[in-house]
């Protein structure tokens, strides 16, 4: 069966409430670090009465390397308020390309590939914050091959606000 390729495409992302967890991760940690922090932000949303709306995500601020500064957590009502564990935050509103990844998120760095490679194709440099949305359950879509994750990235913004044009 061939494997079909994402197509990169330009979007304008809205700004979203988030309830999240962030830490300095080892990428090896993060499968433990994600249900950990998954798990923390819907028991403080359950105990403010604020609901998730949309997916669980990840974002990554920073290149990875062999660590990541990463925040988890959820899309949620504007009514949330942080606690001393789950912090309110925001996706902020942002020029940029996103693609569908199918598959094992050991091979989502090809989908990122593909995103700069568009990105470059267009004058425009990534900038150093993105974000993953995981549209697929593995508890309940145990195959790693039909697992599906929305990868946002934006584009670089320069000092002044404008788009940072590529190097």
């Amino acid at each position: 069966m061939a494997t079909i390729e994402p197509q990169p495409r330009p979007i304008t992302s809205p700004e979203q409430h988030t309830a999240v967890v962030r830490e300095r991760v080892a990428m090896t940690g993060l499968t433990d670090f994600f249900g950990r922090a998954f798990g923390a932000v819907m028991a403080a949303a359950q105990a403010q009465h604020a609901s998730p709306v949309g997916p669980p995500f990840a974002m990554y601020h920073g290149m990875p390397t062999d660590t990541v500064d990463v925040e988890a957590g959820f899309p949620i009502t504007p009514s949330f308020t942080g606690t001393s564990d789950v912090a309110a935050s925001k996706l902020p509103e942002s020029e940029a390309f996103e693609a569908i990844h199918r598959g094992p998120y050991d091979t989502l760095e090809k989908t990122y590939a593909l995103i700069v490679e568009r990105m470059s194709a267009e004058g425009k440099t990534p900038s150093d914050t993105m974000w993953e949305f995981y549209l697929s359950d593995p508890v309940r879509e145990p195959d790693p091959a039909t697992w599906q994750t929305r990868v946002v990235w934006p584009v670089a913004q320069d000092t002044m606000g404008r788009q940072a044009p590529a190097s």
